[in-house]
């Protein structure tokens, strides 16, 4: 069974340093290899989701220059719907500087360009497709009002939202997350967003049930290879994680929440949509690159028999 998932984010184009090691200040040091491919948090999600089978739909503005019409491309491959993918006119494409160190750990810096003018209008001119989705996904990629606007139109015609605050934006309205089903920051994100301590078990659960308060349904924060944290208002429940050797871990989140939307869409309850999430994220650090990491379902099934 496969779901319907509308995604309302950015689209990047990933420019990827594999390196040694990162130079000191004034310092040029030579890098073994580099590659160029597609990204930003919504498009890696929507990607994520597709590739598993879901019918997505995506809202979101790209350049116009000569990256726009290959994001279009790229979509249109995945299998994803781009009747409300516009142009941004004048605007660059959005891009994302990435190093990626030998151990797989990365840094990554985002120029926002066309992203940046995805508006309400646009959420507005998608409210009919949106509205037939089983999940709607948000990012902070794209301008807050365009995300409020949207936790607002999915609260008022009944379509579970997801949020990913990343990146973390210190000045997130948190009143205005009211009606969200899920938010899923990571501890530092939950940290910054909350004012409160995320270091361990019990401030994890009381930051994050200050958020429920607020009048969030869930919320999962994710943990690296310490797995996730599903909070609720009754309890806590522990996504166990996954052991791989990474290779490059650009892109795993979004391949988390990416899956957890598909899974979520296809009548899973959220612990078994995050267990199978975190296995689909760890598999995807296996591999390199963003996007091009993410597994079809006969690979994941593959990697989920030899990791019971």
């Amino acid at each position: 069974m496969s779901g319907r998932i509308g995604v309302v984010g950015s689209n990047m184009i990933d420019l990827v340093t594999y390196i040694d090691r990162m130079p000191g200040p004034g310092e040029t040091v030579e890098a073994p290899d580099f590659a160029i491919g597609f990204g930003g948090k919504g498009a890696n999600q929507a990607v994520a989701a597709a590739r598993l089978g879901s019918r997505v739909t995506m809202v979101t503005r790209v350049g116009d220059d000569m990256f726009g019409p290959r994001q279009l491309e790229n979509f249109r491959a995945s299998g994803i719907d781009t009747a409300h993918v516009r142009t941004a006119p004048g605007l660059a494409s959005g891009v994302a500087p990435i190093f990626v160190e030998r151990s797989g750990e990365n840094a990554i810096l985002i120029v926002k360009g066309a992203n940046a003018a995805l508006s309400p209008a646009d959420v507005d001119a998608a409210e009919e497709a949106l509205a037939a989705c089983d999940v709607i996904l948000l990012q902070l990629e794209v301008p807050l009002e365009t995300v409020y606007h949207t936790i607002a139109l999915a609260a008022r015609r009944g379509v579970r939202c997801v949020l990913n605050p990343a990146p973390a934006a210190r000045d997130l309205d948190l009143s205005r997350l009211a009606g969200l089903s899920f938010f899923t920051p990571n501890e530092t994100e939950l940290s910054v967003l909350t004012g409160m301590p995320a270091g361990g078990e019990a401030e994890i659960a009381a930051a994050a049930r200050s958020l429920i308060a607020k009048g969030i349904g869930q919320v999962v924060v994710t943990l690296g290879g310490r797995g996730a944290r599903l909070v609720t208002a009754d309890g806590v429940q522990a996504i166990a994680p996954v052991s791989v050797t990474p290779v490059d871990t650009t892109g795993a989140g979004d391949a988390f929440i990416g899956s957890f939307a598909h899974f979520l869409a296809a009548g899973q309850g959220a612990p078994a949509a995050l267990a199978r999430a975190a296995r689909y994220a760890a598999l995807s650090v296996t591999r390199r690159g963003t996007q091009a990491s993410y597994a079809a379902p006969d690979e994941f099934a593959a990697f989920c028999e030899a990791h019971p």
